[in-house]
């Protein structure tokens, strides 16, 4: 909970406003038993109408200051409650944006979307709730149990059970609700991992006729939910009734005794002072059951707060030292020495020993089979893993001395999933670089062989890309990837298979105009069409993470037999000999 204080924290004025509000309210509610007791036993009985008035419309004038009073509570707590959620979620956004691969596998995509949405939803409640009641509660007990007791101590000793009575409930529900608001917040979280891959994979669910089976799955998934949220319930919706049958039996029992003390030990009581000593107990256990109320929100708050807390805390595995470098003379070159990386939890590494240089001008492509490491070297150039072993150079300077932001400048990545961004065309491509004007975008669009189909669009550039670019083939989604990283001009172009959609026309019309744009910048491809990196001046062929063979296409069909197997599978024997 320190992230929450903290942020109500910020809010003095609104808080210091919510005391004088909620002391105003409790000060007028505990002043009418008084009023009331006057008006029974003095002003009615002597038929005496201006004190009727009087006391009538002092009695009114409370009423009025309450609601007053309570209407501007309501108001700030209300105000104070979004806008700590509204930090929360801001800060938590902030933070998974600087989270590497690492985090975010560790947390799971749907859990950190719970975590920002509904846990903070649960956090706001709770505020809300206990800015009105945190306060008012206690002032009214205290005040009622003074009062009561001035008033007629021997009545008010049916406190004596009443209240550690109803404080053994809290406690018993509290103990019962705490785990159960815990699994909630998982099962929450895996409610919505399910979701998240039903609509992602909606195409494949439907292809493979698999909808019945993730129905019943999301079914299952979502009576557990259920379940254990009954349960839930049916425990804070105990609390009520269990604390209002309390109540009742304190009301009983004071009657009981007035009336005992009144045949037994003529003690006489006027109505007024019964009607007040009971009004009196009733604030008081009515600020019981005002207490119960954040109890009841309590737990879920609790842990909604710790998970919370969990991403707040903690630290990135790639963050920036204390002093970085963000200057060179070096532009474009780019160097693996001794590379190895294993990823968390794994039992083998992915990349061995890894080492090549790369120069502006040149290409390096890189192929081999599925799940061979590929995808993981280009991953380490941007540094979005850290190496294990050995060291990525940029420019001569390990990727680990850079700033992250001035290191991915000098970068443009085209990853192996082409992601688009709700908007337009034009907006998904100036996402390369904001500053990129309308001539260079255009440029851009061209050499990728995106500027056609664009301009068929009613809208052309301006024509809407929905989330994840669902509204585009796969291979206009690659083609718009590749031109959003070509408007940027950055000095190491990385390519992740990101020319597997397209046809072999196409494929060789978008090479053809990138080896222009690329003159002085250093290009790295990975792909699995031999013609796609076949003209490249490195290629490298990895096998289970090592290197088989670097050299040229000629070098290798000489000197590596799993290239020689790629490109076999690939290509006739006679294109093999020319």
């Amino acid at each position: 909970m320190k992230y929450v204080f903290k942020e109500l924290l910020k809010f003095k004025k609104e808080l210091v406003l919510i005391v004088l509000t909620v002391i105003g309210t409790t000060l007028c509610t505990l002043g009418l038993p008084s009023l009331l007791m006057k008006l029974i036993d003095k002003a009615i009985p002597e038929k005496n109408m201006p004190l009727v008035f009087e006391v009538g419309g002092i009695m009114l004038l409370l009423v009025v200051i309450g609601v007053i009073c309570g209407i501007i509570t309501s108001r700030a707590s209300a105000t104070v409650s979004m806008a700590v959620g509204r930090n929360l979620r801001s800060r938590i956004f902030k933070k998974v944006q600087y989270f590497s691969q690492t985090e975010i596998d560790k947390f799971t995509a749907s859990s950190l979307i719970t975590r920002t949405n509904n846990d903070i939803t649960q956090v706001q409640t709770f505020i809300n709730q206990c800015l009105r009641i945190a306060v008012q509660a206690p002032i009214m007990c205290i005040c009622g149990v003074i009062l009561a007791i001035s008033s007629s101590p021997s009545l008010s000793g049916v406190l004596v059970i009443s209240i550690p009575l109803m404080a053994v409930v809290l406690v018993l529900i509290a103990k019962i609700a705490v785990p159960l608001s815990t699994k909630i917040q998982l099962k929450i979280d895996r409610i919505n991992l399910v979701m998240r891959e039903k609509l992602t994979g909606v195409r494949v669910i439907r292809a493979f006729g698999t909808s019945e089976f993730e129905s019943d799955k999301f079914d299952k998934i979502n009576r557990d939910y259920q379940k254990t949220n009954k349960k839930l319930q049916r425990t804070t919706n105990s609390v009520l009734p269990i604390l209002t049958l309390i109540l009742s039996f304190t009301a009983a029992m004071v009657m009981l005794m007035a009336a005992n003390q009144s045949v037994n030990k003529g003690i006489d009581y006027t109505i007024g002072e019964v009607m007040a000593i009971i009004q009196y107990i009733m604030q008081i256990m009515v600020a019981v059951i005002m207490l119960t109320l954040v109890f009841i929100l309590l737990p879920r708050a609790a842990t909604a707060a710790a998970r919370a807390k969990e991403v707040l805390d903690c630290e990135p595995v790639i963050k920036n030292k204390e002093q970085t470098t963000d200057n060179t003379e070096l532009k474009g070159y780019l160097a693996f020495k001794d590379v190895s990386f294993t990823y968390p939890g794994a039992d083998f590494p992915a990349i061995k020993n890894l080492s090549f240089e790369a120069k502006p001008g040149e290409t390096t492509a890189i192929i081999g089979g599925t799940g061979m490491g590929k995808s993981t070297i280009v991953n380490l150039i941007p540094r979005l893993y850290d190496v294990c072993e050995g060291q990525v150079l940029v420019d001569g300077v390990d990727v680990r001395d850079y700033d992250t932001e001035v290191l991915r400048n000098k970068i443009g990545f085209v990853p192996q999933k082409a992601v688009l961004f709700s908007g337009t065309i034009d907006s998904n491509i100036a996402f390369g670089d904001e500053n990129a004007d309308e001539d260079r975008i255009e440029e851009a669009v061209k050499i990728a062989q995106s500027y056609d189909f664009i301009m068929k669009k009613e809208d052309g550039f301006n024509s809407p890309i929905s989330q994840g670019g669902t509204n585009v083939s796969g291979g206009q989604r690659q083609r718009l990837a590749i031109a959003r990283a070509i408007v940027r001009k950055p000095e190491i172009y990385v390519f992740d298979d990101s020319f597997s959609a397209l046809d072999f026309k196409t494929d060789k019309a978008l090479r053809t105009a990138l080896a222009k744009e690329t003159d002085n910048a250093t290009v790295v491809i990975v792909a699995q069409r031999i013609s796609t990196i076949m003209d490249a001046d490195r290629i490298i062929v990895i096998e289970k993470g090592e290197v088989a063979g670097i050299g040229t296409h000629s070098e290798l069909l000489k000197t590596c037999d799993v290239y020689k197997e790629i490109v076999s599978s690939q290509m006739s024997k006679e294109d093999m000999e020319k």
